[in-house]
């Protein structure tokens, strides 16, 4: 029982390096689905995080709970790489399947990609054959990372981080109703609008969205032709 305690421990230290650095590993490896088993692939370079091609989109999924006073909520959600949004997200009072194929949904809805690797960890709402259906249908390409490896999604155990520091830590909700406000609230109305972040350049990631989506005012070199 100590040792088992003693490995828990070691693995809520290194989370809570890795939410505080943002720091993950060198090299990915993704589970891409085959029928319903998982076959492990290495990922190349990415337009901002290293992982895989710039014309690729990169979502990063995860779970967390909420604690109230009438017992727990949990949030699943799907954040982009790229500009760190929160681009799907669900409430729910069970970590079931459904939890985390409503937020893949939103996101879907929300960002309607040409092509999209979705990566999370290995738990059973990720690995169910729902959800590797979903996926298959959307043309949702998943990925997973290594059993026991926190570091894999650093980028998510980051953004949960940032959500206990500043909400979850702060507030006693005496009612799910109000967490769920509360969640919405600082998701819609400060993450993703107003949120600043280092690495955006001190923007949010609306902001860092609407920079970059806008071409860049090129000057037309003119040419004088005299006769």
């Amino acid at each position: 029982m100590a040792k088992e305690l003693q490995e828990a421990l070691s693995i809520l230290r290194r989370k809570e390096v890795q939410a505080r650095t943002g720091l993950c590993r060198s090299a990915l490896y993704a589970a891409v689905a085959e029928g319903s088993f998982a076959k492990p692939i290495r990922l190349g370079s990415s337009r901002s995080v290293g992982w895989v091609n710039s014309d690729v989109s990169d979502w990063i999924a995860d779970m967390t709970y909420v604690p109230t006073w009438a017992g727990f909520l949990y949030l699943a959600m799907v954040l982009d790489a790229w500009s760190r949004r929160v681009v799907g997200w669900s409430i729910g009072e069970q970590m079931t399947s459904d939890l985390v194929l409503a937020a893949l949904n939103m996101a879907i809805e929300q960002r309607r990609p040409a092509e999209v690797i979705h990566h999370s960890d290995q738990g059973s709402q990720y690995t169910s054959i729902a959800f590797g259906e979903r996926c298959r249908k959307m043309g949702v390409r998943p990925s997973m990372g290594t059993v026991g490896d926190a570091y894999d999604n650093a980028m998510a155990e980051s953004f949960f981080a940032s959500l206990e520091c500043e909400l979850i830590d702060r507030r006693s909700f005496k009612s799910k109703a109000e967490a769920r406000t509360a969640l919405f609230t600082w998701i819609e109305g400060w993450y993703n609008p107003r949120r600043r972040h280092s690495g955006l350049g001190h923007q949010s990631p609306i902001n860092y969205e609407r920079r970059y989506a806008t071409p860049t005012p090129t000057t037309s070199n003119t040419i004088a032709v005299t006769a």
